[in-house]
């Protein structure tokens, strides 16, 4: 295939053959020629009639598959380019992942009952977020990822599974079930050790029949866009919806239908936010909502919980609705909404809790290797409103290999901060107002997934 991309190269870029005196052979604008309905680019290529000219003018590469969409997948075919040539070409070029190495398959073999895996992300970043990334100039262990899990199939009937997650890093203390009474499961019981911390995000059965399942459990919500595991997000930095607006885990019991291909239905009941195998302050709310395929390229998804929330506070209700649209091929544009209405905040003192928040993505897919993509977030909380902007690239050396270096600016109009920002001094960098109201972050990491 290498050969085949130099002959299409010096076949487009330099004149090979001549013109007979007849006139039978018709020289191309790259130096090809053309006889009757082929055109010969080297001894070994031969590209058809209707799609050469195109080909001509507007290949960088000389390669038949850089002609955009005015030429065809055969085309590329006929010379035998595919998309070796796109992908040598240029700064994003050399897109090869190959095979990803799969712990599971090393370990316990293709027929197995459970699958196993994990990751490890460790990043730096130059300024604290006050989100996650609090911990300012150092290189650090942010996620040290276990979990094993079988699926539950319903397809020929009645089917069981279920999953164990379990995290160590910098991550990990933010990642406990901090909605329970101190001391219980993985919150405040030993389980962290300074910086660092384990915890034990999800462990849950599941079973399946159909196209219902439902799982039991200690499980991470379904709503919002962005989730915990670093590998489900193409950003490196945490939005402030996500840290302060939306739960991260739950435990109680989710039935998920698939009532068509276009909707599927959730329905369940837990112990409040972020709790594990424990109830705080008689946290007992619904969860539920529902995804929707409004087209091909559209996909909206509704979530709520109301009820009492246990820390957050009772008489609460809170929704997410994240809309996806594939604006082409490469291009994706995302839309999540979310909010937050507590009555009686019980970690506030009573009073209300209310937050809102709107995040934009905007996603371009260069190749397999590479992506680009851009957030801007706006959330209130406390009648007071935040600003962040991230900017950044995920490139992908190995099919098991992400590397993702983002700019993240933050801004604050004003002169105060919402309550439920924490304040907190790290590394000789505090979280203050003058952080808030004018502050750029350059944050890089590399997740190994096995």
């Amino acid at each position: 295939m290498r050969n085949r991309f130099w002959c299409c190269s010096i076949g487009f870029g330099a004149l090979v053959g001549f013109v007979s005196a007849s006139g039978a052979a018709e020289m191309s604008a790259r130096g090809a020629f053309q006889v009757d309905d082929v055109v010969v680019v080297s001894d070994e290529m031969v590209l058809p009639a209707s799609c050469a000219e195109d080909c001509a003018e507007e290949a960088d590469c000389g390669c038949p598959d850089e002609c955009g969409d005015t030429v065809g997948d055969d085309c590329c075919d006929a010379v035998g380019c595919g998309d070796t040539c796109r992908s040598d070409c240029g700064l994003f070029g050399g897109c090869e992942l190959g095979d990803p190495w799969d712990l599971a398959d090393e370990v316990c073999g293709p027929c197995r009952a459970f699958d196993i895996g994990g990751w490890t992300q460790f990043g730096y970043h130059n300024n604290n977020d006050g989100v996650f990334n609090t911990r300012p100039h150092e290189f650090q262990l942010h996620q040290g990822w276990l979990y094993a899990e079988k699926i539950a199939d319903g397809s020929d009937g009645l089917g069981f599974g279920g999953r164990a997650d379990a995290v160590y890093g910098t991550d990990g203390s933010n990642t406990q079930a901090f909605g329970n009474p101190p001391g219980s499961w993985d919150f405040a019981n030993g389980w962290d050790h300074g910086a660092y911390g384990w915890a034990m995000p999800q462990l849950y059965v599941e079973a399946a029949y159909g196209d219902t399942s439902v799982k039991v459990g200690h499980f991470f919500t379904p709503m919002g866009y962005q989730v915990v595991p670093a590998i489900g997000n193409f950003f490196y930095s945490i939005p402030y919806t996500f840290n302060f607006s939306e739960a991260f885990t739950h435990t109680g019991a989710l039935a998920t239908h698939k009532a068509s291909d276009d909707v599927t239905l959730y329905a369940g009941y837990t112990l409040g936010w972020d709790t594990g195998f424990d109830q705080l302050n008689q946290g007992n709310n619904f969860l539920g909502g529902a995804t929707l395929a409004l087209t091909d390229d559209t996909t909206v998804t509704y979530i709520l919980s109301a009820g009492n929330l246990g820390w957050i506070g009772d008489n609460a209700y809170t929704h997410s609705i994240v809309g996806t649209v594939n604006l082409s091929d490469k291009w994706q544009y995302v839309m999540q909404n979310d909010v937050v209405h507590v009555e009686n905040s019980i970690n506030s003192g009573g009073t209300t809790y209310a937050t809102v928040g709107i995040n934009q993505y905007l996603f371009y897919t260069i190749n397999d290797c590479w992506k680009a993509g851009a957030r801007v977030e706006w959330w209130k909380a406390d009648g007071i409103s935040l600003y962040e902007m991230a900017y950044g690239l995920n490139y992908k050396p190995t099919a098991n290999l992400t590397i993702r270096p983002e700019i993240r600016y933050n801004w604050c109009p004003s002169d105060t901060l919402p309550s439920v920002l924490p304040v907190v001094s790290q590394v000789g960098n505090s979280t203050s107002v003058s952080d808030y109201q004018e502050n750029t972050i350059f944050g890089i990491d590399a997740i190994l997934q096995f």
